[in-house]
């Protein structure tokens, strides 16, 4: 993996576990599959990026234990606590016909299905009840959108557009 190949964020470093250098990992979405032995990582905490082979990984709760290539004790593991860990995307499992990954509708305009224009879809953010979509409203109001089928109307990736149906009231909180 090259740093300047296309990358995806798969969570966050949040804590040391260990002498022996391993990390505690909470996912962006903790059913992941990306976390096997041999894949190349890349670690960033601005304005530093770092290459590593992942060399061991086990699920621990909602969390992942993650041990990797250079980092052997808990003095080097914790100049990495607050980091991002990300996979080349070409190390993600492949989809089914009419499935993505959230991260790829991150800059798609959110419409109504009345057609109206509520935004621009900001982030994602992960919660224990599923992902919400943050949309940045043309009112520049923030709007938290489950990501479910039942409010996601259509993914159009050709018109970079999200067509949603909300409940009445979500876009008032």
């Amino acid at each position: 993996m090259t740093v300047t190949e296309p990358f995806v964020r798969l969570g966050k470093i949040v804590a040391t576990h260990g002498l022996g250098g391993w990390l505690k990992l909470n996912a962006f979405n903790p059913e992941t599959h990306a976390l096997s032995e041999g894949t190349e990582v890349l670690l960033e905490r601005a304005p530093h990026r770092s290459a590593h082979r992942l060399e061991g990984s086990r699920r621990h709760q909602r969390q992942f234990i993650v041990k990797l290539s250079g980092i052997d004790s808990i003095d080097d593991a914790e100049s990495y606590v607050g980091s991002t860990l990300a996979v080349a995307e070409s190390a993600l499992e492949p989809l089914e016909t009419r499935q993505y990954y959230h991260y790829q509708v991150v800059g798609f305009e959110v419409c109504h299905v009345n057609g109206n224009r509520i935004g621009i879809l900001l982030s994602t953010m992960p919660t224990p009840g599923g992902e919400l979509y943050v949309v940045q409203g043309d009112d520049a109001k923030e709007h938290l959108i489950p990501a479910v089928r039942e409010i996601i109307e259509c993914v159009d990736f050709n018109a970079r557009r999200v067509t949603v149906n909300p409940p009445e009231g979500l876009l008032d909180l």
